[in-house]
């Protein structure tokens, strides 16, 4: 083991939870992680001592508190290797980030007729909002499909590119597979026909070293929930080139220079896209959460979960009912299987009466879980706080929701 676990695990209070007289193991990594007790308590430091709306104010509690959220901004930035602070526009999460490009950048580019290229592996967030503006603008969406192990396959993207194509869309990695897709691939083609490409990284951040500038990805999403950070925060990273040419998203405070009822002037970035009062919390917790990891070493945190994942399929191999759903060489540390014919609800009752967290359904990402046909998977994703025993007790009641259920 390449740190140190147990001090780690002392970090999360919510893994001392019960759950029906056992202790919880939470396998539902991809859907939200635990907060370390410095994210918790840098929230709390901030309502204690800094608590005061940002930008607004010439007083003591105002300057502190804007100069801790700006400084957050920069944190952000170094952490994604972003050109400028003001490449980061902080959100509510991936979907909002995703919701702002299409409603931006999308009513202004895309039109009757142009072409919108997605994969089959996208969640909701990164499906719904392009379905949306298609509507809106009468525009069309072309899907890469996904082969039998979990891949992209990619060799049909240059084929599917048109002089109408507009933009490409893509999960960084796969909430459903633990897929890494190719993108660096997916950017090159793309740019060589001058179509700039979003990738949603909400999969990809907890897992990856994400240098946007390395990709040179055009927009990148994702959120703080998944990173160890607190709910309602997200970011979008955005090339300043398009992010000044994109109009406002919502209006209201902040995101305006000068006001009349003749006409309205807007901020410069990144406040044009950061309408009304903030939630600095979020963003000052979300800070800490970064610098909790960076200071556990990312390196070292990638490689532990691989050895979780690669311990965890080997072990669920073993048994012949089951059947694992995304077999790609290049993937992160989430599993969706099924049971022979076991229900994936069915099963994921019986895994909670036994202490065990693990997600059931289609996951928001219903299209591929039909390019499977199966009514829905079991996942289990794990997060830098899981451990080698409790991957045996997760097997052991796999093994017994067989046993009940068959």
């Amino acid at each position: 083991m390449s740190f140190d676990i147990l001090h780690i695990r002392h970090d999360f209070p919510i893994l001392d939870v019960t759950v029906h007289d056992k202790q919880l193991i939470y396998f539902d990594n991809a859907a939200t992680t635990h907060k370390p007790r410095q994210v918790v308590d840098r929230i709390v430091a901030y309502y204690k001592k800094e608590n005061c709306n940002i930008h607004r104010g010439v007083h003591y509690l105002s300057t502190m508190a804007t100069g801790a959220y700006e400084n957050a901004r920069k944190t952000v930035k170094d952490f994604i290797n972003a050109e400028h602070p003001h490449e980061v526009i902080f959100t509510k999460g991936a979907t909002e980030a995703i919701n702002l490009v299409a409603q931006t950048f999308g009513r202004k580019n895309i039109h009757q007729g142009d072409e919108i290229i997605l994969s089959e592996m996208e969640h909701h967030s990164n499906l719904v909002p392009w379905q949306m503006l298609a509507e809106q603008k009468g525009a069309v969406l072309k899907v890469i499909p996904v082969d039998e192990q979990g891949e992209l396959e990619v060799q049909h993207l240059k084929s599917m590119i048109t002089h109408r194509t507009k933009l490409v869309a893509l999960a960084h990695v796969s909430n459903v597979l633990g897929t890494i897709n190719p993108v660096h691939r997916v950017i090159t083609l793309a740019h060589e026909q001058g179509i700039p490409v979003l990738l949603d990284g909400a999969q990809a951040v907890p897992h990856l070293e994400v240098d946007v500038k390395e990709l040179n990805c055009d927009f990148y999403a994702f959120s703080a929930h998944k990173l160890y950070g607190p709910m309602g925060v997200g970011v979008l990273y955005g090339k300043e080139k398009y992010l000044e040419e994109m109009p406002p998203y919502q209006g209201g405070g902040e995101m305006v220079d000068q006001v009349t009822f003749q006409k309205t002037t807007y901020n410069k970035l990144p406040y044009k896209f950061e309408a009304g009062t903030p939630n600095v919390s979020g963003v000052l917790g979300f800070e800490a959460a970064l610098k909790y990891i960076l200071d556990l070493d990312l390196k070292k945190i990638h490689a532990y979960e691989r050895e979780l994942l690669d311990y965890t399929t080997l072990e669920l191999l073993k048994m012949d009912a089951v059947k694992i759903f995304g077999n790609a060489e290049n993937k992160t540390a989430v599993i969706s299987y099924n049971i022979g014919k076991i229900h994936p609800y069915d099963a994921g009752t019986i895994y909670d009466k036994l202490g065990i967290a693990v997600r059931t359904g289609h996951h928001c990402a219903q299209p591929l879980i039909d390019r499977f046909g199966v009514p829905g998977m079991i996942r289990a994703s794990l997060g830098l706080y899981n451990t080698i025993e409790e991957i045996d007790r997760f097997i052991e009641a796999t093994r017994q929701v067989r046993r009940m259920l068959a």
